[in-house]
């Protein structure tokens, strides 16, 4: 069955960076479409950024475009999300998530990891 786990939350000041790691498993070949997705609290799930396990086919949210950059490593099964000028508004649980078609939508993603608390102070 695929697993998906993140790692790499944290508390850090506006201005600074952290990089995000999601460990996947049970995912035969490389079909799956991975994405990042956010929650802040009292606020609906949004997606921040996707892409192919192949590297390809990256697509970001206006909101994190030019400052996120997502990426993967198929050999080690692993996505990452590289955040860079982080601002308190990027405060939020940051999730991974699978998908077998391009789609922007959460409610189209098959699988969900538990979830990355990044807390960014002002």
């Amino acid at each position: 069955q695929v697993q998906l786990v993140e790692s790499g939350g944290g508390l850090v000041q506006a201005g600074g960076s952290l990089r995000l790691s999601c460990a996947a498993s049970g995912m035969a070949g490389s079909r799956y479409k991975m994405a990042w997705f956010r929650q802040a609290a009292g606020k609906e799930r949004e997606f921040v950024a996707r892409i192919s396990w192949s590297g390809g086919g990256t697509y970001y949210a206006d909101s994190v475009k030019g400052r996120f950059t997502i990426s993967t490593d198929y050999a080690k099964n692993t996505v990452y999300l590289q955040m860079n000028s982080l601002k308190p508004e990027d405060t939020a649980v940051y999730y991974c998530a699978a998908a077998g078609a391009w789609t922007i939508a959460a409610t189209n993603y098959d699988y969900w990891g538990q979830g990355t608390q990044v807390t960014i102070s002002s």
